[in-house]
């Protein structure tokens, strides 16, 4: 019998897909955590951790396929951190995604399995996303091939790429990806070879020394409009720089609808800039869903897969079962998509967003589609929600409340005001249906779970949105 150590290596064989993305099997009656694999596999593994009841591991050598592997089809597949599940077949990744958010909503809120209503596929399963954020580094990490030959793991040369699995610290420079368009890879490696050979350092998260941060890419899937977001550190002196490669942007890629220049003085890593200023087009772009056109500027959230939200959205009006004569509330707006969507159907809708500049984008879509009937007020939900529903007048509080909030879920304070507010109908949508979970069991004491449906917005990752309907018992 193989010696259950850290650094021994074991045969296993690939049970199920757990919660996260890593695979898990069983091995004399230790759970076994893999970091990759897909069922149906036997693997040799290399314990990297031990604890007394499970051990964790990496895959060394596949000894018998599973009948679910797919060839990947993205050369930075065993490196990126992106799409852990691009060998597997996208059927089977819907039935294990399905099976994640039953077994959430099962364990933490009790909610029966049955409930939970197969997944609906995305339109596309490759260049789906319209955002992408990629990380400027003063190291590149190299891949596998390059660490053989060169015996070591990176290379002082400027990065600009995404993590490589696991590190946040860790650049990889991608010139290739499945996940946006193939202009925007483009636009990546002119950029990388541009601010490497401009002589000025990437950002260190070790010494935070360093100017370029990140360079985000936004694309209108349905209008062709695109959006280059630079973010820097605060040093003005190469402000001109970055004019100067705003121009040779807009000379080189006629697409390019706008570029934006970001300054951020956070030691985080963090995307998002103190201050902006636009170097050329309107700074935003607009896309289509439905009947309807958003402006989406530069730090402003939206659905990243537009085409499959169109179905979202359709069902968040389903769940939402309205007449026309509903005031709405929805929290946690970002450009007021789903408030425009629903405002049509109903008398009032109140949207709440903590960005700034996000609202602005609500007004300026509302205007654009001729809506009148919303409102958005911005502020951190924990703070201003309760204190708007002290001074609510009968009339107006909400028939329907609508949920879209951040990873992390809603804060307890949030919750409580919802309880307190107690509407009618709550349609909340998801992206962590482990959060999503813990939320709904706070709520379950007022309000009956009756309808779940997951959708596939992040196909080849294991990311899954949800959306629930919960009605006032």
């Amino acid at each position: 019998m193989t010696e259950i150590r850290k650094g021994s290596e074991i045969e296993v064989q690939v049970e199920k897909l757990a919660f996260g993305g890593s695979a898990l099997g069983y091995l004399n009656g230790l759970v076994v955590f893999l970091d990759h694999g897909i069922p149906g596999q036997l693997v040799r593994a290399r314990i990297t951790r031990k604890k007394p009841q499970y051990v964790e591991a990496s895959p060394v050598e596949v000894l018998r396929q599973s009948p679910h592997y797919r060839d990947p089809f993205c050369p930075h597949f065993s490196v990126c951190g992106g799409c852990r599940w691009q060998d597997i077949d996208y059927e089977t990744q819907l039935l294990w995604k399905r099976s994640h958010v039953a077994d959430c909503l099962e364990r933490i809120s009790g909610i029966e399995d049955t409930r939970t209503a197969p997944v609906i596929a995305s339109p596309d399963q490759r260049f789906y996303r319209n955002k992408m954020e990629y990380t400027f580094s003063p190291r590149r990490w190299l891949s596998p091939l390059e660490i053989a030959a060169k015996d070591t793991v990176y290379d002082k040369s400027l990065a600009l790429g995404l993590h490589i699995r696991g590190f946040y610290d860790k650049v990889f420079n991608v010139e290739s990806c499945f996940l946006q368009s193939e202009a925007s890879v483009e636009l990546v490696r002119f950029v990388r070879k541009w601010c490497a050979e401009s002589g000025i350092a990437a950002y260190s998260t070790r010494n935070h020394q360093g100017y370029w941060r990140f360079l985000v890419v936004r694309e209108g899937k349905r209008t062709g409009e695109s959006l280059a977001h630079l973010i820097t550190a605060g040093i003005p002196e190469y402000a001109p720089r970055v004019d100067q490669l705003g121009r040779e942007i807009a000379s080189r890629f006629p697409w390019l609808t706008s570029f934006v220049h970001s300054v951020s003085s956070k030691k985080a890593q963090v995307a998002f800039g103190d201050s902006s200023r636009v170097l050329f087009g309107p700074g935003a772009i607009t896309e289509r869903l439905g009947n309807l056109r958003y402006s989406i500027s530069a730090h402003s959230f939206f659905q990243t897969n537009p085409l499959a939200a169109e179905g979202l959205y359709e069902t968040v009006l389903r769940f939402a079962e309205l007449t026309g004569k509903e005031t709405v509330w929805d929290l946690y707006c970002g450009t007021g998509s789903i408030s425009l969507f629903v405002a049509p159907r109903v008398r009032r809708v109140v949207g709440y967003e903590v960005i700034e500049e996000a609202i602005s984008d609500a007004y300026d879509n509302g205007r654009r589609n001729g809506i009148e009937n919303c409102t958005f007020k911005a502020g951190d939900l924990k703070d201003t929600l309760g204190k708007d529903v002290e001074s609510l007048s009968p009339h107006e509080v909400p028939d329907v409340v609508i949920t879209d909030p951040p990873r992390s879920g809603m804060h307890p304070k949030v919750l409580k005001t919802l309880l307190e507010l107690a509407p009618e109908r709550i349609v909340a949508v998801s992206c962590n249906p482990a959060t999503l979970a813990r939320d709904l069991c706070l709520l379950a004491e007022q309000y009956e779970i009756r309808k779940v449906q997951p959708f596939d917005l992040f196909p080849h990752t294991p990311h899954i949105e949800c959306v629930v309907q919960l009605e006032r018992r």
